[in-house]
């Protein structure tokens, strides 16, 4: 109904065109339903990616690495550490900082087990997953969206799947308003690595595994990008399966009271 978004509305429901059974229900209508799709491409991804992978992957979606960012990656990657591997899709991310937070928590490995007299045993770090990690970027990925893969590969976490990044990594800021509300910017930060090179700016990420979004697959209700990254992740786990930490036998330190 129009004039109603973000206003609380009272909608009359029945099951019968006579209304017998008519009850009230108090709903919020949304200005757009922009969102609404955007959580539903999200959700049907990780659905495609569980039942795709029989439930041994994670599938975690990165719109920008600014507050939305790392609340989707909190949201999805911690509440999936009982997966196997994990995708990390970044595509269409536009950017904001450098994500090195997201790449620090994907490099966690298992380092000890905590063995539990009331409970099943833990690893440490806990929060984690451990086997194979897949990116997906592509030509919309920039900024910030071009950092992270450009960082996921140089941690060498695991194949980079899709196509080239967009290669805008010049940051702009912090610059006043002009006095008639207007705005202006101008580069204000650059990347260069370790080495000493400028590195992504006008060039992008180049995929390891090239893969256009073929526009009939897509329109077969396919994600070729999405399924080759499960593909590469299901391949990485059939070679090196994920090895799970066994408590080892407890040890038998002696008597512990002097002989008589």
């Amino acid at each position: 109904m129009l004039g109603t978004a973000n206003k609380r509305t009272v909608l009359t429901l029945a099951s019968t065109a006579d209304g017998r059974d008519k009850h009230d229900v108090t709903v919020v209508p949304q200005p757009s339903e922009g969102l609404l799709r955007f959580r539903e491409w999200i959700e049907n991804n990780k659905r495609r990616v569980d039942q795709l992978s029989n439930g041994k992957l994670a599938y975690v979606y990165v719109p920008d690495t600014q507050s939305d960012g790392f609340l989707y990656f909190n949201r999805y990657f911690y509440s999936q550490t009982d997966k196997h591997g994990v995708i990390v899709d970044e595509r269409n991310n536009h950017g904001g900082f450098i994500a090195d937070y997201v790449i620090r928590a994907l490099q966690a490995q298992v380092a000890m087990g905590i063995s539990s007299r009331d409970n099943t045993d833990l690893v440490d770090p806990v929060a984690h997953i451990p086997g194979p990690r897949v990116m997906i970027a592509n030509q919309m990925s920039g900024s910030g969206g071009d950092a992270l893969p450009w960082l996921f590969k140089r941690a060498k976490l695991g194949p980079l799947v899709g196509t080239r990044t967009w290669g805008g990594l010049v940051g702009i800021g912090d610059y006043p308003r002009l006095i008639d509300g207007g705005g202006v910017t101008a580069p204000r930060g650059g990347l260069y690595s370790a080495e000493g090179k400028w590195e992504i700016e006008n060039l992008g990420v180049a995929p390891d595994v090239e893969v256009e979004q073929d526009p009939e697959l897509v329109r077969q209700g396919h994600d070729p990008q999405l399924e080759k990254a499960v593909q590469l992740a299901l391949d990485a786990l059939t070679k090196s399966p994920v090895v799970v930490l066994k408590r080892p036998a407890f040890p038998d330190y002696g008597p512990r009271l002097p002989k008589p």
